[in-house]
């Protein structure tokens, strides 16, 4: 059985060291010129994403003998609104670091891989199915499902981050729901050291934030960052996209080729994170391949937790500031502090995603319809 697995990140690696376990030696092609050969910067795993699934690290480790150490556990996640701030304290998730780092994701996955990478590959997709019995998509985007008119798209966004030194509180990442600043978007200051953090925003390509000139919302973003944080970090690096779509496959598999990873729609559109989906994509595809069970069919709460992100995605754009401000102001009220809270913790039954996503269709469907 031949197997080709074309991507070197999260979901490819993650496909490779499960079909190794299981006696299948796949070859593995990556276009750059090593396993994380992008710009750094700190993600997240948390718990309320990822429910029924209580602890993504730990669950991980023991059903599929893949080992990731995160930087930290994050305890407690700052909100801001136009004119609130708001926290969650408990058990929320952890903080890592990807891209080009010894400690990044890709990285120690590419360590626990036995099977040699074939770096600066020049391999194409239609050039693998010709050799190979498989082949695994995990390229990092949807573009080969595009091609291939298996893609989803829902929405496309602009996104622009930087790499920043200066004084940062580890593990407690912080979130910005402003949109005077940041249209019907966010923004992420992630911190992967008392040193180092990352700082990124993501707004949607609607019809009135298309002639909006990216660098200048994330300047204007940056300054409140800094009136915020009280500093002025400094910039290291940077990145952007300028038409980043997202999206999901039509069909996780078509004959013997798989979609994983942000190939298959990873990411989610409510907040923006996606590994533990992508690392999910990469293990259901190998135990397919192996006649374990059927991708199909383990992937069928992935495209649940997909669609219940959309919707978050579309009620959070529907909101107002004086909104948003209402909700932010409600996470340290003597009253619902510690029910919020308790709700957010990985020790939490509720899957609040789950439950909260009919009320958001129903707003959403209504917000549509007076729009019209």
């Amino acid at each position: 059985m031949e197997v080709a697995i074309m991507g070197a990140g999260m979901s490819g690696l993650s496909c490779a060291l499960t079909l190794e376990k299981h006696g299948i030696k796949p070859r593995i092609f990556e276009k750059r010129s090593r396993v994380g050969d992008r710009f750094v910067n700190g993600e997240a795993m948390f718990s309320i994403l990822n429910r029924p699934i209580k602890d993504s690290i730990e669950y991980i480790s023991k059903e599929f003998d893949i080992h990731l150490k995160p930087i930290t556990e994050t305890n407690k996640i700052v909100i801001h609104s136009k004119n609130e701030v708001g926290s969650i304290e408990g058990k929320i998730g952890y903080l890592n670091i990807r891209g080009r780092h010894e400690n990044s994701y890709e990285s120690q996955l590419a360590k626990q891989v036995k099977t040699e990478i074939n770096y600066n590959s020049i391999y194409s997709y239609e050039d693998l199915c010709k050799k190979y019995d498989y082949v695994v998509l995990a390229t990092g985007d949807g573009e080969y499902a595009c091609d291939l008119g298996n893609y989803r798209c829902d929405l496309t966004c602009k996104m622009k981050g930087v790499s920043v030194e200066g004084e940062f509180n580890r593990d407690v990442p912080e979130v910005w729901f402003n949109y005077e600043v940041v249209p019907k978007g966010y923004g992420w200051l992630i911190p992967y050291s008392e040193r180092e953090a990352n700082i990124v925003i993501a707004y949607p390509c609607t019809p009135n934030n298309i002639k909006l000139d990216l660098n200048q919302v994330f300047e204007n973003f940056y300054s409140l960052i800094c009136e915020d944080i009280n500093q002025k970090p400094r910039i290291t690096d940077e990145f952007q996209f300028t038409r980043y779509m997202m999206g999901i496959c039509n069909s996780p598999k078509i004959d013997n080729t798989y979609f994983v990873g942000n190939c298959f729609g990873a990411i989610s559109p409510g907040l923006g994170f996606g590994q533990f989906t992508a690392i999910l994509t990469g293990v259901y595809s190998a135990y397919d391949i192996c006649g374990i069970d059927k991708y199909e069919k383990l992937v069928r709460p992935l495209f649940d937790n997909y669609n219940n992100s959309l919707e978050l995605r579309r009620y959070l754009q529907n909101l107002t500031d004086d909104k948003l401000d209402s909700s932010i102001k409600l996470l340290d009220n003597k009253f619902f502090d510690k029910l919020i809270d308790k709700i957010f913790s990985a020790e939490s039954q509720i899957d609040l995603m789950e439950f909260a996503t009919p009320v958001m269709k129903l707003n959403n469907y209504y917000k549509k319809k007076l729009n019209n």
